[in-house]
């Protein structure tokens, strides 16, 4: 850590950072932990980073922990507009081991967010999923903001990173969204990015949640991206579906919401993820 960041980490938390160790993980950021003469600090930084980087983060997580069902860790602090290097400190999660015990809390905690709701599809200000531009502009219903502010933009930004013939497909998956979201719900208050690594389990067995993409979504979706790259027990599934059933066909549109996210991946990481975009597109039979 530089001596300029580590300074201006202090200044922000009115003491001095007496170490700091690199953390696991960091494919975007990096990621520290700090210790303080009274604590421990996560610190995440991203040089040459844009200002509002973590400042999106931060509303987020802020927003996921309004309704107190599941906890967000406390943002500490934020680097000063215009910072070389911009950061987040947050409170520090000491890390537990999972169990089926956290896997059923978290199920039902996560219902009860859900519940919690959100004001209409979209949400007040843009973010960021990973490291692309995620457009949250709010839409009337549901099926025009997934079509819309979601696969439509991953599809543009694709280009050619997906075949022609692949292209068109999911374009004709797009003009069906009307005909596949299913039932109407009201807006949830989701997560956004919802993937194993973005629940942690502290030493008490509770459930904290990490580096959101939140807005007003279909529930569903939360619920499809934990299922994309594991992560949940069954058990998890069941307590959440105890808690809040799932509307009838639920099922057949996992892989509409994980084409969401494996266009995202196809972005971001190249064409080693088209061929999870087509097993996508047919199994929605397109």
């Amino acid at each position: 850590m530089s001596p300029a960041l580590r300074e201006a980490v202090a200044r922000a938390l009115g003491e001095p950072v007496v170490s700091a160790s690199r953390a696991a993980g960091g494919d975007i950021n990096e990621a520290w932990v700090l210790r303080t003469p009274g604590r421990r600090v996560f610190l995440k930084a991203r040089p040459g980073g844009g200002d509002g980087w973590f400042r999106v983060e931060a509303a987020g997580l802020r927003w996921l922990g309004e309704p107190g069902a599941l906890p967000v860790p406390e943002v500490l602090a934020l680097s000063a507009p215009g910072a070389e290097t911009p950061w987040m400190a947050l409170s520090f999660i000491p890390p537990g081991r999972g169990s089926a015990a956290a896997d059923e809390s978290f199920g039902r905690s996560l219902a009860a967010l859900h519940r919690s709701g959100a004001p209409g599809f979209g949400l007040d200000h843009d973010n960021l999923i990973g490291a692309l531009p995620q457009d949250n502009t709010p839409e009337a219903d549901w099926a025009t903001f997934w079509a819309q502010r979601r696969l439509l933009p991953q599809l543009e930004r694709a280009g050619e990173r997906l075949p022609a013939a692949v292209r068109r497909r999911v374009a004709r998956v797009i003009d069906r969204v009307p005909a596949l979201v299913g039932p109407p719900e009201p807006p949830a208050r989701l997560h956004g990015d919802l993937w194993g690594g973005n629940r942690l389990v502290d030493d008490p067995g509770r459930s904290w949640l990490i580096d959101p993409a939140a807005y007003g979504g279909h529930r569903e979706v939360d619920l499809a991206m934990m299922r994309l790259f594991g992560g949940f027990s069954g058990r998890c599934f069941d307590a959440y579906a105890e808690a809040w059933p799932l509307a009838a066909g639920h099922e057949a549109r996992i892989p509409l919401y994980q084409l969401y996210y494996l266009l995202v991946h196809v972005n971001l990481f190249g064409r080693g993820w088209v061929s999870g975009v087509e097993g996508a597109v047919s199994a929605l039979g397109g």
